[in-house]
Parts: structure tokens; sequence; C-alpha cells
């Protein structure tokens, strides 16, 4: 995908693993030009014990192109088995919410569901040693022909490595625009849509904000000065959020850095919004789904259209930028529920906002049991899908309310009426792709290029940049 993003688990796990006194080469596919050739060259000269994929994304969640990327990763696991007798094991957050899935349809031996860091020593070590796979925390693993699958790997306290240098940021953050840092895993609230509940946990674990802090100053050291946070939401909770803002602002972090986050709409007060701004903050996307009471309480959002206001109007007085992304097609809306929606979110004046159509559908979320109960799946009109066959959640499945009628797109496109504070949707005869008129990132040739003229940070912030 580009622009690439650094695969900030990757470095986590290898530098885990080396702490543990692993050898650990780092095989980085996304840089070269001829992955297959690069893992050709490597096999030749090395005799790896374990082989670990790291899998971020199952798709690109994007409707209008609704890309899958399962059979690239079984495309790449049978290079290595070609060139390798070495078990291959995968994990990743995309991995995690299908570990039985992808390791059945690819034929990788193991998998890793939640945290990779301590399940990849513990599985290098049984490997060595008894083969005891029965205890080993987030492992799916084949016996007889039968795939298991352990309690998922969601450690806490969270602890991870701060030194950064098992992959090349550096190389990322020129290519990318920015580099990521978690400062939390796992997620407590309740959307209906939200998958990172399958892959992180629904336990907030917490790092040590000093630790975080150290992170962040070495890969400033490295020279990665734009950082953006990956936590699910920032601000949940609220005093672990100030208290990291609290240790960057110790370390003087805030003068050297720029950060962008996720956050949700609440809890944000003036507070909060001092802190961040003052600890390096400069732009925030919040997750808004709709400005429409009845869609809000669909999404499971505890948030009002009120509060929408109010974190525009924070971020304004606290010179930090504001995204608010929409989720519109869910359960119940309908024309008059987006007009009411794109209407207050002009009035209230966002930086950016990105008005998506369709709602990836994911097992084992509410969403899910939503749409089943709406009766038999091959026949449901709200679902959108570019494979034949049954419907498979397992590949990319979207739900667009058939109330928004035959052309939604449109419908959404005309009430937006070229205000270019919207990403807007594309027409719905376009296959995959992307312009300045959306904000899906994967492939996107105006990000690319601008990065590479010196633009840096959160990729909407950039396109509104380049939309002026």
């Amino acid at each position: 995908m580009v622009p690439p993003i650094a695969p900030i688990g990757l470095d986590y796990i290898a530098g885990t693993a080396r702490k543990a006194g692993i050898e650990v080469d780092v095989v980085d596919l996304c840089l070269v030009d001829e992955p297959a050739k690069t893992l050709q060259d490597y096999f030749a000269t090395h005799s790896p014990q374990l082989v670990g994929l790291s899998f971020r994304n199952v798709d690109d969640c994007f409707w209008p192109s609704a890309r899958w990327f399962v059979p690239d990763l079984a495309q790449t696991i049978r290079t290595i088995k070609n060139l390798s007798d070495a078990p291959i094991v995968i994990g990743g957050v995309g991995f995690s919410i299908f570990p039985k899935e992808i390791v059945e349809y690819t034929g990788a031996d193991f998998g890793i569901r939640g945290d990779g860091e301590q399940t990849t020593v513990t599985l290098y070590n049984e490997l060595a040693g008894s083969k005891s796979f029965e205890k080993i925390d987030g492992l799916i693993w084949r016996s007889n022909g039968v795939i298991h699958s352990n309690r998922p790997a969601w450690p806490a306290p969270l602890s991870l490595p701060t030194n950064r240098d098992a992959i090349d940021n550096l190389t990322y953050f020129e290519k990318g625009g920015q580099s990521g840092i978690e400062t939390k895993r796992g997620c407590n609230r309740n959307c209906i849509y939200c998958a990172d509940r399958l892959s992180k946990g629904t336990i907030l674990r917490l790092r040590d904000p000093r630790e975080v802090a150290d992170e962040a100053q070495s890969l400033l050291d490295k020279g990665i000065d734009v950082l953006h946070l990956c936590d699910s939401e920032f601000n949940i909770p609220r005093q672990h959020a100030y208290a990291v803002c609290e240790e960057f602002i110790r370390h003087s972090l805030g003068n050297r850095l720029r950060w962008f986050t996720y956050m949700a709409v609440t809890p944000f007060d003036s507070e909060l919004a001092k802190a961040m701004s003052k600890a390096g903050c400069v732009g925030i996307d919040f997750t808004g789904d709709s400005a429409s009471p009845s869609m809000l309480k669909t999404y499971g959002q505890p948030h009002r259209k009120e509060d929408l206001a109010s974190a525009v109007r924070l971020c304004r007085e606290n010179n930090i930028k504001v995204m608010i992304d929409l989720l519109l097609g869910g359960p119940g809306e309908t024309a008059e529920t987006v007009a009411q929606t794109i209407k207050f979110i002009k009035q209230i004046n966002p930086d950016c906002a990105g008005a998506p159509l369709g709602v990836r559908i994911y097992p084992d979320t509410e969403m899910a049991n939503i749409v089943q109960a709406e009766g038999p799946l091959e026949t449901n009109p709200n679902i959108r899908r570019k494979y034949t066959g049954p419907v498979d959640f397992f590949q990319p499945t979207f739900y667009i309310s058939q109330a928004l009628g035959p052309k939604p797109a449109e419908l959404v496109r005309d009430l937006i009426d070229g205000d270019k504070r919207f990403f807007e949707p594309m027409p719905e005869t376009v296959e995959g792709g992307s312009t300045l008129t959306d904000h899906n990132y994967n492939d996107n040739t105006e990000l690319v290029e601008a990065i590479k003229n010196g633009a840096r940070g959160a990729y909407w912030d950039i396109l509104h940049q380049i939309r002026g």
C-alpha cells in the first residue's frame, strides 16, 4: 500500500525478541522493488528457525474498491514455503480479526491473535523445546489436521520496546510522511461496527506515559518529527491521555514534535485540549459517525451533535486542526438523516469531514448481528459486495441502507454540493483507484507526490492542504 506506513507491530516484536536473546532479521518487502527476488536472495543464504509475517490489513475497508489482501498473503506464504522449511507464523491487527480463517486459507503453520511480542518469543522457545502449544496465549496452531485457537494474547500491564530500530523508520517517514506510536491497546467502547475489540481486546491496557515519551524521543533522534498516535481513541481514558501529554511537555517534546491522533468526541474538554496543544498535537480526527440522534444511537455512540460542535470549537481555540470522520449508510440511514448530518457539519465548520458510504461488516460484532437479524444474507438489499457465491464476512462485505435509493453516492454528493471541506464518496460506477474527492489512502497518487515534495502529517491534513 502506498503511501507506505511503518509496521510498528513488527518493530515492537523484533525489539522484544532481540531483548530475549533471539537473533532477528527483518526482510521488509514494502521497501523493495522485487519482493519475490528479495525473498529468494534472503533464503538462499539464511536458514531461520521461525518465519514471522506481519499482516496489518485484511482489505482496504473501502466500498468503491473493496480490495481484499488475503490472496496476496497466501501467495507470499507459498513463495516462502518453496524457499524454506521453517514454520511460518502470522500476526497483526488484520490477522487478529480472522485468525483461524487466515491460517486455514493461507496454509500458515501458526498465527497469533492479539499482542505478538511475548507470544512470538514463547513460540520460538517451544519450537526448540517441548513443542507444547496448548497454553501459549494467542496461538493458532495445527494438530492432526485440526486448527486450534488458544485464548487471545492481551497482556496487562502493557510495556513495549522504545528504541524502534528494527525497521527503517526514517525511510518510511520520508516516503510515508509520518510515523506511528501506541500509548495503549484495547478499546472498551461499544461501537457496533468496530473490529478493534476483536483484535485488541475490550480491556484498556495502558502504557507508562514515560515509556511513550521515551519512544517518541527515540524516533525524534532518528530525524522523525511528525507522529501519529495509533490508539483506537487517544482520549479513552481521558486521564491517561492527559498524563501522556504531561510527559511530552516534561520532555519538551511539544516544542520539537508535531503529532496527530484519533479521538472519540467525548470526553474532550478545555483542559485536555490545552494540554494536547502544548504537548505538540496539531490535528485530531474525531470518530463523529453522524449528527443524527437516531444514527448515533444505532452506531452505539455516546456523544450528541452538540458535542461535535464543542469539539470543533475547542480545537479552534487551541490551534488544532480538526477532521470529523462520518459513517454514512448504516442501519436505519435515510436521505433525511444524511441531510441532517451534512447540514450540521457544514454549520460547525471543521477543517475536513470524511463522508464515506458503506459500513464494513465484521463477524462477532453487533453490526453482524443486526444484519443477520434482517433475514437471509444473500437476498438482503442492504448488502454490497464485489465477490460471488454465499455472503462471507471474511471478504469485503459492506452495508448501505437501501433507503438511500439506487444511487446513494450521488445523493450524498448532491447534499455536499461541492463543499471542499468534505471528502465525498466516489460514484457507484468507479472501480478502484483514488481521487482528491475521497480519502481512501491506498494507492493515492496525490498523497505520494505531496509527501515526495515534503508534505508531512496525517493524510487527511495533507489532502486538505492539496485542495487549498
